[in-house]
């Protein structure tokens, strides 16, 4: 991979699928979901529900979102794996509040803990914020306790905040009955879509810059459009056949990627279609191991 950095004059490689922020990427979709989260975080008040397809970039949201709220204004909470009972969320809740002892504490000793910890933070002057990523896979009655912890507050504000990172299933859970309350304190909602074409050379452009390109068009017009037909414009999928697509163009000793190098990409990726014929990497590999 080195020399594949080398031969495109690349820094690191700019398509890795690890949610790093260095690589966000301003679209449209991305900037008004982000800006509506700094803008609701803000007021003060209530819930706030991000939604989108897998793939489509809610983990670097939810990561630039914890950067930005990195500041002396802002206690955050974050919650990457939801898929527990309500007692061990209030436990983690408590670790992440740095509450001593959280452990030993029973369930009432728990919540009197987390609300002296609040109203402690509230009179800095801070906002405590909880970001729940992946919160489709919120069991039922952790969801409740997440409601139920919202209640906390004084008479002249709400103590914690709370941010639910989601697939479209979280909508489906968030319309049963029993969660009729929390859909009425949903105070902002945003949804990412995925990428047009123009948002998708913007995305391709940024990253190769961002990774220490600089030359010319890296993908070129023909490249870029059986990479948006081909992955739906899902930013996952764009980085797993950009990558590779710049292998492919590199085994071949060119500069520029073109449509034959992503329809070889595309051609190798059952996350998008399945071929019952060898891989193109497989071949390189088998080729390079027996070399």
């Amino acid at each position: 991979m080195d020399q594949m950095c080398t031969h495109f004059g690349f820094s690191k490689l700019p398509f890795t699928l690890a949610p790093n922020t260095q690589f966000f990427v301003n679209l449209k979709t991305h900037k008004e979901c982000f800006n509506t989260l700094v803008f609701a975080l803000g007021t003060g008040e209530g819930f706030v529900k991000v939604t989108g397809e897998v793939g489509t970039g809610k983990t670097v949201l939810c990561r630039k979102l914890l950067n930005q709220l990195g500041s002396s204004e802002f206690i955050t909470a974050y919650i990457p794996n939801p898929m527990m009972p309500p007692e061990v969320l209030r436990r983690s809740l408590a670790r992440e509040l740095k509450i001593a002892e959280a452990e030993a504490l029973d369930h009432y000793q728990l919540i009197e803990k987390i609300s002296d910890r609040l109203i402690e933070i509230a009179k800095t002057n801070k906002k405590t914020v909880l970001v729940i990523d992946e919160a489709q896979a919120l069991p039922e009655d952790t969801l409740e306790e997440v409601r139920l912890l919202s209640n906390l507050e004084t008479e002249q504000q709400k103590l914690i905040q709370i941010v639910l990172f989601g697939q479209p299933e979280l909508d489906t859970l968030l319309l049963k009955d029993r969660f009729r309350q929390l859909r009425q304190r949903l105070a902002f909602a945003s949804n990412l879509d995925t990428l047009n074409f123009d948002e998708l050379d913007q995305y391709i452009t940024q990253r190769v810059h961002v990774a220490g390109y600089n030359g010319g068009k890296l993908f070129d017009y023909g490249a870029l459009k059986v990479l948006n037909k081909g992955t739906g414009g899902t930013p996952r999928l764009i980085n797993v056949i950009a990558q590779k697509s710049l292998l492919v163009a590199y085994s071949q000793g060119e500069k520029v990627v073109n449509k034959y190098h992503v329809k070889k990409a595309l051609e190798d990726s059952e996350s998008v279609f399945k071929s019952k014929k060898q891989g193109f990497f497989k071949r390189l590999f088998s080729k390079a191991k027996v070399a």
